[in-house]
């Protein structure tokens, strides 16, 4: 397996990610069953954990070998990596002007990623029983960290809509609009959907959620998820992130997911901590500051508008939030439901944040940050 993860590395790409080099490897060859493929990916992905570690001079089998190693050390004692070699090698050096790096974020970062599933609505208990491998969690009401190892794509229960591979971070995403039956929503970067069905699902297939993107193979992927999960009140339509908008419908709300630099899935990703650059934070800083201004026209008096990126730079998040705040007075800061701001039962005169920032190590999901305003009445 170690010369597949090696032939895997040579095929990457300056412009293509691992995850991405993986799915082109494996598609050119059916023979590799789901047990072969998760053990080549897992290393790909260990590799690029541990790069900074590996001898440059070695041959990739055995830089491989190398991460491998130190991962499964790792693993079973966290503590046999210094907490200052996390700091100097886990992450590249830029990153730390741009956010904090306490050290159990960073390492967090060298753990296998939890996988988590979203049930359909209140059957999350359920899910977790019929899979024989599932935990609860309170932050989220229909998600479940699956345990397991069958693959999931083949079991009757995803073959019949009964659950999607979401994150807990995205799951929360929805947690935070928490959109009602009969609204009119827009989730305006909707990709392939995941948060697009969950809007739909917590709307319970009422009302409509408006979804658009700039690329028409990521809105058929959403149809196609529709269809499994049995959900119809979506519409979609093409959208370039440009001030022509989609429609001139007003909504009870708008989910702004924008592109971001994604450091907040570093863990899950690995691969990406040594391609994204500080100019690549700056520019995205500008589309996401141009996309808030392009939607935020968009809602009702009342309506909501929840801001969400899968990142942790403060350039994308509280930089980005702050500037749009002052420089709409139309809108106020919406404080965030409980489960979303990590507070269990605030006490009296105690204050909801409407921004928060969702650290891996606190949910053991992606990195994750919130904003939320809603447009004044009067």
């Amino acid at each position: 397996m170690i010369n597949h993860a090696a032939q895997v590395l040579a095929a990457i790409s300056a412009d293509q990610r691992a995850d991405t080099a993986l799915r082109f490897y494996f598609e050119g060859r059916r023979y590799l069953q789901p047990p072969a493929k998760r053990v080549i990916s897992h290393a790909v992905f260990v590799y690029f954990r541990w790069l900074s570690w590996l001898d440059p001079k070695a041959s990739p089998q055995k830089r491989i070998e190398q991460a491998l190693d130190l991962h499964e050390r790792f693993t079973a004692d966290a503590k046999s990596v210094k907490a200052e070699a996390l700091a100097v090698r886990a992450v590249p050096d830029w990153i730390a002007s741009e956010m904090d790096l306490p050290h159990d974020y960073l390492r967090q970062l060298q753990r296998d990623p939890a996988l988590w599933l979203r049930a359909r609505p209140g059957t999350a208990a359920a899910l977790a029983k019929s899979l024989f491998a599932g935990e609860l969690t309170g932050r989220a009401p229909d998600a479940v960290l699956f345990t397991g190892v069958q693959d999931l794509f083949k079991t009757e229960q995803f073959k019949t809509g009964e659950f999607e591979i979401q994150d807990l971070a995205s799951q929360l995403v929805g947690v935070a609009c928490a959109p009602q039956p009969g609204e009119t929503w827009w989730d305006a970067c909707a990709g392939e959907g995941g948060k697009t069905l969950h809007l739909a699902d917590l709307m319970r297939n009422k009302g409509v959620v408006w979804a658009s993107d700039r690329h028409t193979g990521r809105l058929d992927t959403l149809k196609r998820r529709a269809a499994r999960a049995k959900l119809f009140n979506y519409r979609v339509a093409l959208w370039d992130g440009s001030p022509r908008l989609p429609t001139k419908t007003k909504f009870d709300g708008i989910l702004l997911d924008a592109p971001c630099s994604g450091v907040g899935t570093w863990q899950r990703n690995p691969h990406a901590r040594w391609t994204i650059t500080p100019e690549d934070v700056r520019e995205l800083a500008a589309t996401q500051r141009a996309l808030l201004e392009n939607v935020a026209g968009s809602l009702k008096p009342g309506g909501r508008l929840i801001y969400a990126v899968c990142t942790l730079t403060r350039s994308e998040t509280t930089a980005v939030a702050d500037a749009f705040t002052a420089a709409h007075p139309e809108l106020e800061p919406l404080p965030l439901p409980n489960a979303v701001a990590g507070v269990a039962d605030p006490g009296p005169g105690s204050t909801i944040p409407a921004a928060v920032t969702l650290w891996p190590q606190e949910i053991n999901a992606n990195g994750m940050f919130l904003a939320a305003w809603r447009r004044k009445k009067a």
